[in-house]
């Protein structure tokens, strides 16, 4: 599936545990495998449809041989003007548009490492990232379009520059996309001597072409920070052979996708899912990728159903997050259009089997099979899915491990929990694979205590049987192999010495009919240690009562036990959300334990705070 210069003559390298070495000696590009090699049977099929947020611009269709021009004019700017080498970092902090595949494939063309900060984080959070990754270019857009509003970004980079400088790193160069070719549209102006207008520096890069260097498959390909709660963000650093054979492997047999395919996945490339599938394993596969700037449900809900049908879209990709919110503002939509799903994927979070039903009856028309995958940044790709059309679908259940995947359940003191015993623990990996992270950058103690140290059978050991990868998720397998997914193991709250998966509660919340959107944390109790407090968003139409209250809270008695009954049902006008649409239970556990809500600039929805806080707290 990939083309290299140099075959490997080591598949595995264990010398340095548990820093695995996949693919030893080969030689490989990823920009070459993702474009060039496409053009001689290919050249005229699209591999990007870019889909702005307003609909009256039209959609713009980049073909393999648009993309190949593209890339290398970018990445001969990159190399002659602004000197960038193989092993230099640079950072992008660009939004959902065309120019940031464009971006990526130019650095992997030239051998650099590329850094993107989803476009949602403020200017502060991306220079926390540069100078983590001691980067010193920036490149990034003047602007875009997020629900209906034109977003000035050029001011983030402003703002990073400062920041970083602050922290002690001096930016060379800010390098800066038009949304508008040949019009600057933010109210930022430009500083002399470190801002650049991309648009303006390519036509003296026109026809220029740049060989794409060969690097050893061992060779990072990007970082990928994870931003924690709290403490600083994590560098994860991906190879370059190891990753893309996992990603286009996983992108072939999990999605089932093939060069006449249109594929799009709704997530953002900011996030490892972005990398992985939209730009990385679809177009190793000479897919047609399709990436939407906006929010899903602008300017309606019907608004996601009009693009698949006018592109004939036939996979799917997307969160639950997305589904549930689909499904709350515009449960009848895609009955409206006439667009056919072979596959959809899930991602990101678990499912619950109430929004499953919906995702496969009324989105997928009962004709598409749904993967419900599990997997995170660090691993670079799925590990745990059913395999279309070979494995059973299971509603709420993230499936088996993949081909090659091999996970188990360990409890708290390294004891193997045996499938099908209903009991939940630990979600690890036994064996290494291509797409897991080779380290986090520049901090490889915290790669060996976070994912290894907890179930390592033999701190000296080589074998890559004695380290086993510890998740930092809590699961259930069942007696075929099948994983259910609880949460973050600080998702699973401990009632009484029972474990309690949030996402169980959540989803028997879901089960009441007026409920949209649910969110357990867990509150601090003299008794039983912790409790679960129950957070639920009504869909449109319907007003909180005492009634609903009660029947959600009996609900979750009925449907887990009593011992799940949640301290308290708060019925809220909506949940706090990241630019993403993640629901930020931290903020939520703040405001129930009576504690700090700490740092909500980067909510997507701010002012609902005050208004939790006014029901909960009685302020």
């Amino acid at each position: 599936m990939l083309d290299w210069y140099e075959y490997w003559h080591t598949t595995l390298d264990t010398s340095n545990a548990p820093f695995w070495k996949w693919f030893v000696g080969g030689k490989i590009n990823a920009s070459y495998n993702c474009v060039d090699r496409h053009l001689k049977k290919n050249k005229n099929k699209t591999a990007i449809h870019f889909v702005p947020e307003p609909e009256n611009e039209a959609i713009q269709h980049v073909t393999y041989q648009e993309l190949f021009v593209r890339v290398n004019e970018f990445a001969a700017l990159l190399k002659d003007f602004v000197g960038v080498k193989k092993g230099d970092v640079v950072t992008f902090h660009l939004p959902m548009v065309a120019e940031l595949p464009i971006s990526m494939l130019a650095c992997a063309r030239l051998g650099v490492i590329h850094s993107e900060v989803f476009g949602g984080f403020t200017g502060g959070a991306c220079a926390t990232r540069m100078e983590d990754s001691n980067s010193r270019v920036l490149v990034t857009i003047d602007g875009y379009y997020r629900n209906g509003r034109f977003i000035d970004h050029k001011k983030n980079a402003d703002e990073a520059v400062k920041a970083a400088e602050e922290m002690g790193l001096k930016v060379e160069k800010v390098l800066i996309w038009e949304r508008y070719p040949g019009k600057y549209s933010s109210e930022s102006p430009l500083v002399e001597g470190r801002d650049y207008i991309i648009n303006d520096l390519l036509k003296d890069y026109r026809g220029k072409r740049v060989d794409p260097v060969p690097v050893a498959a061992e060779d990072p390909l990007f970082l990928m920070y994870t931003s924690g709660t709290t403490g600083k963000p994590k560098g994860v650093q991906h190879s370059t052979g190891g990753y893309l054979a996992y990603v286009t492997g996983t992108s072939k047999y999990i999605q089932d996708i093939h060069p006449e395919d249109v594929y799009w996945c709704m997530a953002d490339i900011g996030w490892i899912t972005g990398h992985s599938y939209i730009v990385y394993g679809p177009l190793a596969l000479c897919a047609s990728s399709v990436i939407y700037e906006g929010v899903p449900t602008y300017p309606d809900a019907g608004r996601p159903w009009r693009i698949a049908e006018e592109l004939d879209v036939n996979i799917f990709h997307t969160a639950p997050t997305t589904i549930r919110g689909l499904r709350k503002v515009g449960p009848d939509e895609p009955q409206k259009y006439n667009y056919h799903f072979k596959h959809m994927t899930t991602v990101g979070e678990p499912i619950e089997p109430e929004v499953w039903k919906w995702y496969y009856e009324v989105v997928g028309k009962k004709e598409a099979i749904i993967c419900d995958t599990w997997w995170q940044t660090e691993t670079g790709g799925f590990l745990c899915s059913t395999v279309p059309a070979i494995t059973p679908m299971r509603p709420g259940s993230a499936g088996p491990g993949v081909p090659g995947i091999h996970p188990v359940v360990y409890d708290d003191d390294g004891n193997e929990i045996p499938p099908g015993s209903g009991r939940a623990g630990n979600v690890c990996i036994r064996n290494p694979w291509p797409g897991l992270m080779q380290t986090i950058w520049g901090n490889p103690d915290r790669y060996v205590n976070d994912y290894f140290a907890r179930y390592c059978k033999d701190k000296n050991s080589k074998d890559w049987r004695d380290w086993p990868y510890f998740s930092n998720d809590g699961g259930v397998q069942s007696a075929d192999g099948y994983i259910r997914i609880l949460g973050r193991v600080d998702d699973v709250i401990n009632v009484s010495g029972h474990r309690l998966g949030t996402k169980e509660i959540e989803s028997a919340a879901l089960t009441v009919e007026e409920v949209a959107e649910s969110a357990v944390v867990p509150v601090a109790d003299d008794l039983k240690g912790r409790v679960p407090d129950l957070y639920v968003s009504l869909k449109p139409g319907y007003e909180p009562s005492e009634e609903i209250a009660k029947r959600v809270s009996d609900a979750v008695s009925e449907i887990i036990g009593k011992i799940a009954k949640p301290r308290k049902v708060w019925i809220v006008p909506d949940m706090p959300k990241t630019r993403s649409g993640k629901i930020m239970r931290r903020v939520l556990g703040a405001i129930s334990n009576g504690k700090d809500v700490g740092d909500v600039t980067t909510l997507a929805n701010g002012e609902v705070i005050p208004e939790i806080q006014k029901i909960v707290q009685g302020k």
